[in-house]
């Protein structure tokens, strides 16, 4: 890595540089990668930006930034692009179009490795034996359908487990979403035709099933059988029903993915539509941050690359612009799904007018955001103003901790700012050192180790006062550099004036009170909302107007923390519940573990068990007796 300024450091590159395919990182200060970009010929690509005229205020700026560059050569255009995509998505350039949302969608499975197979939501990592239907857009729309194809076809949903365990048909078999395979109510051929049913449906022949369906209502009404007529009268309207739902369900076209962008004041919106065997599987809008003069055609050419990265692409991909890459793109898609995939930006026709649709529902999700970021504009503006800040806060962060008697304690952070609630900036603490529900000793805990990461961010340089084993519980979403060093603007603490003295005493150890505004919300007289008093450095307590805006945002702010902090509280105990005793032991597992459990019923009564019962359990020799009674003689 050579290292320089601008323009220099780019030009003394040139000359090194081959002609060929590759992928480069322009890095600006303290290693930050500021941009990563795709060339066919690397050499080419870099005497542009050596160049310095012609270009962007944003290409420029870039320029000047960049201290250093690396470079990876490929063996073709089609694998720079795929490399750019995944670089892009794990460093998150400052320069780059970023996909903001990047969550998982959720797909039906139906598993084939058992007697009976079951369905289910799925997310995650694929296994062998299991057919998936998707990706569905949301939780809501993967559950309508689930739902609806119980109903339909009466597979079983429950776990293997409580399958074995039926003695008798559960409460799904009395609505009449299930046939109830584990008490042999139906045959394993009439249960394995139900599955290839709904395998049927969910591959796009819906409407042959259908047509057989009421054939088969007709005829057993003809034979007076009205029972058996009535159920499959409901089965026939379960799968109308979901085509009903679904409002576009196009002809000209069976699997396809549409994407219609619309942009707005710098601010740009992408809905994707997802049809999969003829029908529409939901929508998702998305948000993507780049600079102001980006057009159309630049945000939908980067932001397909990246949301392809992980995610399996359909044979078809239809957009609102023509992309300026579109034939490298589908040529990268095509070599990672080994089927060809075509890019089309439609003129005419179902396909233009599902587009349509798509661009449609994207500019109402971006006037409906603008509108939101005006509010939270005017919001922070607000804060700025009642707390006296030169500016609006970007980070804001609010703690709280939850307990009960001290047990299971958890510290939580949320952050909000511009756009809202961040939620993959969440984070919760395992309380550690803090004993006996001193709640004064869990926020000193707490904010020496957030203020910490802020003054060293590098692992090894942490002060000793300060968790270094990684007894961190991570939340929702990937792992991000950044997240632990991000310096908020202002820190909001769910407590009174001593809460407060507890965290500038922190902050001032560690040198950063005068950099971050530190706030306090206590509950006012009897615990009333809308009587919260406020407490900061160098100023008297103080209360808002009860219907004053900013009080009402500071107050969702506090209760987001809350109800953060109380879940994650929850689910650490809910984990302790479920743990066993026997967990501990050495040469104990699942199976050992079940066969003890089942002798004796729980761990205390393994506690109570003599050395030769013990041994009479299967898999218990002498030796893992003795230990066992050790265990609980210790415990």
């Amino acid at each position: 890595m050579v290292r320089g300024h601008g323009s220099d450091i780019i030009a003394d590159y040139v000359r090194r540089l081959p002609d060929k395919p590759g992928v480069y990182r322009m890095i600006g200060a303290d290693a930050e990668v500021l941009y990563v970009g795709k060339a066919k010929s690397l050499k080419n690509r870099v005497t542009s930006y050596a160049r310095g005229i012609g270009h962007t205020n944003r290409i420029a700026r870039m320029i000047a930034l960049t201290q250093a560059m690396e470079f990876i050569v490929t063996a073709s255009e089609t694998e720079a692009l795929l490399l750019e995509a995944n670089l892009i998505k794990r460093l998150r350039p400052r320069f780059n179009i970023l996909m903001r949302d990047d969550k998982s969608f959720p797909y039906i499975a139906i598993r084939r490795d058992h007697v009976a197979p079951q369905i289910s939501k799925h997310r995650g990592a694929r296994a062998k034996n299991v057919d998936y239907y998707g990706p569905f857009a949301s939780v809501w729309a993967v559950n309508a359908c689930l739902t609806t194809l119980q109903k339909a076809f009466l597979l079983r949903s429950c776990t293997d487990s409580v399958y074995e365990g039926r003695s008798r048909p559960c409460m799904l078999h009395q609505i009449k979403r299930c046939s109830a395979p584990c008490v042999g109510l139906v045959s394993k051929a009439d249960y394995a035709q139900l599955v290839d049913e709904a395998t049927a449906f969910l591959r796009g022949k819906s409407a042959d099933l259908q047509n057989r369906l009421a054939a088969d209502m007709h005829q057993a009404s003809d034979a007076m059988n009205f029972e058996e007529a009535a159920r499959l009268r409901d089965r026939i309207r379960a799968l109308a029903s979901i085509r009903a739902t679904q409002g576009i369900n196009p002809q000209s076209f069976q699997e396809a993915d549409v994407f219609g962008v619309a942009l707005e004041s710098g601010m740009s919106c992408i809905q994707v539509f997802f049809f999969r065997a003829g029908q529409n599987w939901g929508n998702r809008a998305y948000f993507p941050k780049h600079e102001k003069d980006t057009s159309e055609v630049e945000i939908l050419d980067a932001f397909i690359a990246q949301f392809y990265d992980d995610k399996p692409a359909p044979c078809l991909i239809l957009t609102s612009h023509p992309l300026a890459g579109e034939t490298l793109l589908a040529e990268a898609l095509s070599l990672r799904m080994d089927l060809k995939v075509e890019i089309r930006c439609p003129q005419r026709g179902e396909k233009r007018d599902t587009v349509a649709y798509a661009t449609s529902n994207a500019r109402e999700s971006l006037a409906r955001k603008l509108a939101e970021s005006g509010t939270q504009t005017k919001l922070l503006d607000g804060v700025a103003e009642v707390f006296g800040l030169s500016e609006a806060p970007q980070r804001i962060e609010i703690y709280d901790n939850s307990h009960i008697q001290g047990s299971h304690a958890v510290g939580a952070m949320v952050v909000a700012g511009p756009d809202g609630f961040e939620k993959s900036q969440y984070r919760k603490w395992t309380i550690k050192d803090a004993k006996g529900g001193d709640d004064f000793a869990m926020m000193r805990e707490v904010f020496t180790r957030r203020f910490a990461r802020l003054v060293a961010p590098d692992p090894e340089e942490l002060p000793p006062s300060v968790d270094q084993d990684g007894n961190l519980i991570e939340s929702a979403g990937s792992r991000n550099k950044n997240r632990d060093t991000a310096w908020p603007d202002v820190i909001l603490i769910d407590g009174g004036e001593q809460q407060l003295s507890i965290v500038v005493e922190v902050a001032r150890a560690l040198g950063v009170d005068n950099e971050i505004k530190l706030i306090s919300i206590a509950k006012g007289v009897d615990r009333d909302a809308g009587r919260e008093l406020f407490h900061t450095p160098g100023r008297a307590p103080f209360r808002l107007e009860p219907k004053d805006p900013i009080l009402y945002y500071l107050q969702r702010l506090r209760d987001e923390a809350h109800r953060y902090a109380i879940g994650a509280h929850r689910q650490k105990r809910a984990m302790a519940i479920s743990k066993n005793p026997l967990d501990e032991i050495a040469g104990i597992g699942p199976m050992r573990k079940k066969a003890i459990l089942a002798r004796f019923g729980s761990s205390r009564g393994v506690a109570r068990a003599a050395l030769s019962e013990l041994m009479e359990v299967p898999g218990v020799n002498e030796e893992l007796a003795t230990r066992i009674q050790a265990f609980f003689q210790r415990t």
